[in-house]
């Protein structure tokens, strides 16, 4: 293996109002997928510790706000320099405590930071209205201000893009923010933090907070004083939170849960379509809300696509993700890998035929090798769930109209592939589909500059974009008479 060595500078304590603390709880270890070893420990937040970052964010709020808008603007623009500048520590921060390949970890980097710099133009373009009404009695005066502190949750996968895509627009409105990361991926989030202070933000803009209980997140959302929470993770958690949000009528964005068609019609260039099968498939290992998890293929072509993306996905290289050879990495964890192969064991026993991987291999770490199975039923439970996994499950259709129902079973509708030439097939898909984001002959959609989000049990509200930032803005009127 690799050194495993992490940045001098990283600090593992918690941020709280421009200062780095102690936990009040026992650490907790954070382990590296590549060995299931400790990498390091990480300060354990208490329920009273959440509340003072809270109480930081909420003392940081009014002056924050007040802030001009350039000068909110040019902060974000510091931070997105400085993290590129330590775009080779951040991409090894995460290798070591996600797992990805280090290419795709540098990829990361590049596309978590774009988030900063999109926000940092879009914090001077907070636009309001003012005009008659209609009856000529009055004026309108509409005008945006920031919704207040805002707790953001942050999943695993994404350690430093789910970050940024949360933190950058509410810092861009005006609003304070108490930041907790995952769990098992904590160490990225606080290499930012390092950076925040580093780049002159005011203390308690931004607080980071990693525990190992719910109690933290629990005690926060009971907080009248909270104003918003923004969460990324599977539906039942958001679920969870979004009942634990109503008791304050908190503003809430959920991005949930996903199960992605990829649906190829008989018209498709193929060549075009297996490259992109290997994009949505295999970024981030398969661990991927945007991930394409139900492969479903027109019967004209399905024997032929399965035998190309056998050969896509024997050119991949398991391995560490710090050793340059590697090009898939290990899954997130024990149990991550044990669900994915419970997945691909039950739709064997189905009458699924494997076409390549399916075997665990033996040794330390999470590794999983690359899998395709064909022969899928339309109703399996490897089609019913989301696989976070490198594994390719495909099944058949006939027509457009059974592809779409395929597609539209899902109760969620997070992103969705469409691959053909035909101009009316591709307005109707996106007519039709039931996702909130559709990749047309490409396999990778996400984009700072584009609305992030999913229709259906996927969540509600949308990141990145020119209307991500409304997400952290309220809306006021004001009723003017009409000038004498």
């Amino acid at each position: 293996m690799s050194n495993r060595s992490l940045p001098d500078d990283l600090d593992t304590r918690l941020l709280i109002n421009g200062a780095w603390v102690d936990g009040e709880r026992a650490s907790f270890d954070v382990l590296d997928p590549a060995t299931n070893e400790p990498l390091t420990a990480v300060a354990n937040a208490s329920p009273d510790q959440g509340r003072q970052a809270l109480t930081a964010a909420v003392d940081a709020q009014q002056a924050w706000a007040a802030t001009p808008p350039r000068e909110r603007s040019d902060v974000l623009r510091r931070i997105f320099d400085m993290v590129l500048e330590r775009r080779d520590d951040f991409a090894r921060t995460m290798t070591l405590e996600m797992g990805k390949a280090l290419p795709e970890s540098q990829a990361e980097v590049t596309y978590g930071a774009e988030f900063l710099r999109w926000f940092s133009e879009e914090a001077v373009r907070i636009h309001g209205l003012y005009g008659q009404l209609p009856e000529g009695t009055l004026r309108q005066l509409v005008m945006r201000r920031p919704v207040g502190v805002c707790l953001l949750l942050t999943p695993w996968n994404f350690p430093l893009a789910m970050a940024t895509r949360k933190m950058a627009p509410a810092l861009a409105a005006g609003c304070t923010v108490v930041l907790r990361p995952a769990q098992s991926t904590p160490l990225t989030t606080l290499l930012l933090g390092r950076v925040l202070c580093d780049a002159g933000l005011p203390d308690g803009v931004v607080n980071i907070i990693a525990s190992s209980e719910h109690d933290v997140t629990d005690a926060l959302l009971a907080d009248d004083r909270l104003r918003k929470v923004s969460f990324t993770g599977s539906t039942p958690v958001g679920r969870s939170l979004l009942a634990k949000a109503s008791k304050n009528v908190l503003r809430t964005s959920m991005e949930l849960g996903g199960n992605a068609p990829f649906i190829v019609f008989e018209d498709a260039d193929l060549d075009v379509a297996v490259d992109q099968a290997r994009a949505a498939k295999l970024r981030n290992i398969g661990q991927a809300c945007t991930s394409a998890n139900r492969f479903i293929i027109h019967e004209s072509l399905a024997d032929e696509f399965a035998d190309r993306l056998v050969e896509r996905f024997a050119d991949e290289v398991v391995g560490d993700g710090l050793q340059e050879s590697t090009t898939l990495g290990p899954l997130a964890s024990a149990q991550a890998r044990k669900d994915v192969h419970a997945l691909v064991t039950g739709a064997l026993e189905a009458g699924a035929t494997l076409r390549c991987g399916g075997v665990v291999p033996e040794g330390p770490g999470n590794f999983y090798p690359p899998t395709v199975l064909t022969n899928v039923a339309h109703d399996a439970e490897v089609m019913a769930n989301e696989i976070f996994g490198p594994v390719a499950a495909i099944t058949t259709f006939v027509d457009e109209s059974e592809a779409l129902r395929i597609a539209n079973s899902a109760s969620v509708g997070l992103s969705g592939y469409v691959f053909t030439r035909d101009v009316g097939r591709i307005q109707r898909m996106g007519a039709l589909l039931e996702t909130g984001m559709i990749g047309v002959n490409t396999g990778v959609l996400s984009n700072a500059a584009a609305p992030f989000g999913g229709v259906k049990e996927s969540g509600l509200g949308r990141e990145g974009g020119f209307v991500g930032i409304d997400e952290y803005l309220e809306t006021i009127y004001l009723a003017l008479p009409e000038p004498s």
